[in-house]
């Protein structure tokens, strides 16, 4: 069988806009020709990709399995064209850099001001995404520099180890705010807002609980430390956050206090060791790692 890219761009397209319409406009060309791309790619392959519910095109399961295989391969080729663009253009610098949710939402845009602020002419690239993912981008070459937690799943990546101590965030109304250091035993029945129970930071508060002889009752689970965030500020419960998420939110209806015992989030810069940096990385990184320092806390 011989896919070709078109068909699997059209296809990508349609799921990123959810209608034909939308794709055609993506990608330049009419809408009957990427009806035609999607059915030579269904007829190929065999596979029913979309169904119409309601008049709405909805995936199958076989097109979500699909999507997620060429994801990577239609967003690298999407990058190289860009690279292309920057070349011809002869950008000053290109800063290709991805980091998991928590840092983008302050702490990864204040380093890239700061660091573009005297290269008025640079290309920013900049992704957030689960860290599994900003591996694979940046083991692949679609960044240079990734922050992400761990574990680590390739051998092929250069590391910098980061372990930051997280914090409570309670409401501020909570009687707890009255302690500056909050325990398994102060926070008896108190509803805790968590990671998924996979996540690091659930599972070594459960063991801190579990220590300590105190029951734990987690009441929500999400899987963005920005959406526990939004929990303990409606008043839910208390959630265990990293420190990036915690200070770049200035809602005044949380405070964060200490945690004992500490429970620290193993995170990691990486690059690839199979590719030399651009000297725009090189000096990013540098950069980059200066302001983590504060952060910074023994393994």
């Amino acid at each position: 069988m011989r896919l070709r890219f078109r068909q699997l761009q059209a296809f990508h397209a349609i799921v990123e806009s959810g209608t034909v319409t939308g794709a055609a406009e993506a990608l330049g060309i009419s809408q009957p020709g990427i009806s035609n791309l999607l059915a030579q790619l269904e007829r190929q392959t065999g596979l029913p990709l979309f169904e119409r519910v309601h008049g709405r095109l909805v995936q199958t399961p076989e097109a979500a399995m699909l999507f997620r295989e060429i994801d990577t391969v239609v967003r690298g080729l999407d990058h190289v064209t860009q690279t292309v663009v920057d070349l011809q253009n002869k950008q000053a610098g290109q800063l290709q850099v991805a980091s998991q949710h928590s840092m983008s939402f302050g702490f990864i845009p204040a380093v890239i001001a700061k660091f573009a602020k005297d290269r008025p002419d640079m290309n920013i690239s900049f992704q957030s995404q689960y860290s599994t993912k900003i591996q694979e981008w940046v083991t692949s070459g679609l960044f240079e520099i990734g922050i992400c937690e761990r574990p680590l799943l390739y051998d092929t990546l250069t590391v910098y180890p980061l372990h930051v101590q997280t914090r409570l965030a309670i409401h501020r109304d909570d009687p707890l705010a009255q302690y500056d250091v909050l325990t398994p035993e102060l926070l008896g029945d108190t509803p805790i807002i968590a990671m998924g129970p996979d996540h690091m930071t659930h599972r070594r508060l459960r063991e801190a609980f579990a220590d300590a002889g105190i029951p734990m009752r987690t009441r929500v689970h999400s899987h963005l430390f920005k959406n526990l965030l939004s929990f303990v500020k409606e008043g839910m419960g208390v959630s265990l956050l990293d420190p990036f998420v915690l200070e770049h939110d200035f809602d005044p209806r949380f405070v964060s206090r200490a945690f004992e015992p500490a429970i620290n989030m193993d995170m990691a810069v990486i690059t690839s060791a199979t590719r030399p940096l651009s000297q725009t990385a090189k000096d990013f990184l540098t950069l980059l790692l200066k302001e983590l320092e504060p952060y910074q806390t023994p393994s």
